[in-house]
């Protein structure tokens, strides 16, 4: 398993100070502008508490620290909760879907220029995350399997200075990384996110014991959350700025951080979050990830079949064990936020 299990849940508890974890992603900016610019704060005072917006500069720490207990709240894609968390027996509630990844991860060879031309070659990657699932599901896609090549454990901070390496010829990552990378020499993406739409989802998760005790806090997240994306997709004065501070947050312009917007599909209104939530299409990609998680030992040395872990959804439907269910999707705060009931 990719996570250090440690540590426990976080202790349900009427609280009023909490934390949310973030990294850097193009999905994920909104969250530090919107801390910067108070308006994190001023969902928070709505309801009473106070709301610490924390920078992790690596990914999969920033998972393993909330999987401990030390985060309240973090920033992860729909495959990391189940594996990470959930998998490790954390509760972990989806209280807001963001955006799905179209073309926001890819893969890319360098000396290649169709996806064909990986085989054999050594990928580097973040092992076990969303990098791996793209590279699986792109490999069935012409008929290879993770047989066909050699991954390498690579760190999301380290993944642009290991592809200038003479060595490194093959490779996956996200944004901002991956414009990065294909600004190289030689350097061709043959296959991204936006060929399995709607399998890679960007979201922001809280404990779920946390939350139950605790339901403001996760109005205060949705309602920051959809107050900043709103300002955000003006395309005037206001819209510009806000989107000119996330960029310089994720270490681009404003025409970089706009060129990743076009291959993140932003849930801007809450009521598209919601519908996407209680979609069939939801379930379907669900699926997808748990089997591919399974098939990698991602749902814990006991799992014997890929219904080990439960996923709930809305409107009472489930996947996998309904007895041990550890990931739920609500769109419950999201439908408040589109009722203007928050």
């Amino acid at each position: 398993m990719l996570a250090l299990l440690g540590g426990g849940t976080a202790r349900a508890e009427e609280k009023k100070q909490f934390t949310l974890a973030w990294t850097i992603y193009a999905g994920w900016m909104p969250w530090p502008y919107a801390a910067d610019a108070g308006i994190v704060k001023k969902w928070a005072d709505k309801y009473g508490i106070g709301i610490d917006v924390v920078q992790v500069n690596d990914y999969v720490e920033s998972i393993n620290q909330y999987t401990a207990g030390k985060f309240d709240a973090v920033t992860v894609t729909n495959m990391d909760t189940l594996t990470i968390p959930a998998a490790g027996g954390v509760d972990t509630t989806v209280v807001i879907v963001g955006d799905y990844s179209n073309g926001n991860d890819g893969i890319v060879l360098k000396d290649g220029k169709t996806l064909a031309d990986i085989k054999g070659r050594k990928v580097n990657l973040v092992e076990l995350s969303v990098s791996h699932y793209l590279l699986a599901r792109g490999l069935a896609s012409v008929k290879m399997s993770e047989r066909d090549v050699k991954t390498v454990n690579t760190s999301d901070a380290d993944i642009v200075s290991a592809a200038a390496s003479p060595d490194v010829n093959a490779l996956v990552t996200w944004n901002p990384q991956l414009s990065e990378v294909v600004k190289m020499p030689k350097m061709t993406e043959v296959f991204s996110s936006k060929q399995i739409p709607g399998e890679i989802l960007d979201l922001a998760v809280v404990h779920s014991e946390t939350l139950k005790d605790n339901p403001s806090f996760a109005k205060a997240l949705v309602g920051a959350w959809f107050e900043t994306l709103a300002l955000m997709a003006k395309n005037d004065d206001a819209g510009k700025a806000a989107r000119s501070a996330m960029a310089k947050l994720s270490g681009t312009d404003l025409a970089g951080y706009d060129a990743q917007l076009a291959t993140t599909a932003m849930y801007y209104e809450p009521k598209a979050a919601v519908a996407f939530t209680n979609s069939p299409e939801l379930i379907r990609s669900m699926d997808l990830v748990r089997t591919f998680s399974f098939e990698h030992g991602l749902l814990g040395e006991g799992a014997k079949t890929k219904d080990a872990v439960g996923i709930a959804f809305p409107g009472d439907k489930t996947l996998g064990d309904a007895k041990n269910i550890k990931m739920r999707f609500t769109s419950q705060y999201m439908q408040m936020a589109a009722d203007g009931k928050l």
